[in-house]
């Protein structure tokens, strides 16, 4: 029996691919799955290629798992994901303790391969960057309580300073069938919470429904009742559907969070990185999502320091932070990658500015996070159990997301199961942190 390793990178889209190849890998009865590469016969490594700190991420964990080679039975390093879709002609010739690599579009063909590499070839299965799985294909879920569905791939929006586009190709979505169907096996095996993403669900269906249509998809997945929490993941605010605020009154269980990437407020700077609307529409934008969604949080991405950003920029940025109060924020500090336009650009900020106007932005968000979250003291929310602890039971509200957002840390919750939704007594509030007391009903 050949025991097999994945160590899985990036994203949370990243994530659905690594389950999708467990699910190859598992439905192969010569091989057995194992959670610890020092076990395995043959790694799995899932890269990420956004931007310069996941690639040297991927490049270190890579580097790191061959030397089991020399120290344990590792007989194959197999490498798939961005990485290799982006850099296929550079890994396995300066890479000689990768076997194989496999790109983002063909990572189907992992069971090929590992016999391929277990054979003692050194392969290359790279094609075109869009993998449009089937609900019908194996998968292997990280979580049982929460699973990410993937409604779409790649991009056409062109921003300037990303590189999705080129790692992932244009645009493509999934049908609303499929998606239902996956959404239903979903809710079979127990899972509690569905969250819907892509680099930007508000363009979804426009390629192969000729019109953008995520309200139609969402009422198709309302149908099925079996699942408690529905979460958005990522809606860009340029072609935000105001449709979707009427699902979300409609149907409470739709999350009441959303994330709107809007990565500047600065018009100047906006334009340079290709993004259509302009501060004002953002401004208006979130005030009519919040009248229309009283307790809706919204959560946004921001990027310093990208190439001709002025001091009277960020200022801008600062005081349009100051003016929304972003309930979550998370902010990049510009990447120059290469193949993007803003690569070219004049002016390219220098690390150092980079970093201060990075810990400005985030003392500033941890004072409104602060602050913003003081409102759920006393209050009673519901919480899904994520982690069970000898020390402490986590869980998160609706209005925060897997790994990225708040936690609440539950008080005499240790009689409860991972999954479990329960009400809590929010007791203390912190900056990223909530305390809650169990509510015995």
């Amino acid at each position: 029996m050949i025991k097999v390793a994945l160590v899985s990178l990036g994203c949370s889209k990243n994530q659905v691919d690594s389950e999708l190849i467990l699910g190859q890998v598992s439905s192969n009865k010569g091989f057995q799955l194992v959670k610890d590469p020092y076990q395995a016969d043959i790694i799995i490594v899932n890269t990420c290629g956004f931007i310069q700190d996941t690639k040297e991420e991927s490049i270190q964990t890579i580097l790191e798992l061959a030397a089991l080679k020399y120290k344990g039975s590792l007989k194959g390093l197999i490498a798939t994901g961005c990485l290799t879709q982006r850099y296929q002609g550079l890994i396995l010739e300066e890479m000689p303790e990768v076997d194989a690599i496999l790109g983002t579009g063909t990572f189907g063909k992992i069971n090929d391969v590992i016999n391929g590499v277990l054979a003692g070839k050194r392969l290359k299965e790279i094609g075109g960057p869009a993998y449009p799985y089937k609900a019908s294909e194996p998968r292997l879920l990280t979580d049982s309580h929460f699973a990410y569905v993937k409604i779409g791939e790649g991009c056409n929006n062109h921003c300037s300073y990303c590189s999705i586009p080129k790692i992932r190709g244009p645009y493509y979505s999934r049908t609303i069938d499929d998606i239902k169907k996956e959404v239903d096996w979903l809710t079979g095996v127990g899972v509690k919470e569905i969250i819907l993403i892509a680099q930007d669900i508000t363009s979804y269906g426009q390629d192969i429904y000729g019109r953008k249509n995520l309200p139609e998809l969402i009422r198709k997945i309302l149908e099925n009742k079996d699942f408690q929490w529905l979460r958005l993941l990522y809606s860009y605010p340029e072609s935000f559907p105001l449709e979707l605020l009427d699902l979300m009154k409609e149907d409470k269980r739709i999350c009441p969070y959303l994330d709107l990437p809007i990565q500047h407020s600065s018009n100047r700077i906006r334009k340079l990185m290709n993004r259509r609307g302009s501060r004002k529409d953002l401004l208006n934008l979130i005030k009519e999502i919040r009248t229309a969604i009283p307790d809706v949080v919204i959560r946004t991405s921001l990027i310093v320091g990208f190439p001709g950003e002025e001091e009277e920029d960020f200022e801008d940025l600062l005081d349009f932070i100051q003016e929304v109060k972003f309930d979550r924020l998370g902010v990049f500090k510009y990447s120059r990658e290469e193949d993007t336009a803003a690569a070219k650009f004049d002016f390219q900020i220098p690390a150092e500015i980079k970093e201060e106007r990075f810990q400005r932005i985030m003392e500033k968000q941890q004072k409104i996070a602060a602050n913003n979250n003081q409102k759920y003291v006393n209050s009673n929310l519901e919480v899904i159990v994520d982690e069970i602890d000898k020390e402490y039971v986590l869980g998160r509200t609706k209005y925060d997301a897997p790994e990225v957002d708040n936690l609440v840390y539950i008080m005499d919750g240790h009689n409860l199961k991972k999954g479990d939704i329960v009400k809590c007594r929010i007791k203390e509030a912190y900056e990223y942190d909530l305390i809650g007391e169990l509510i015995n009903e």
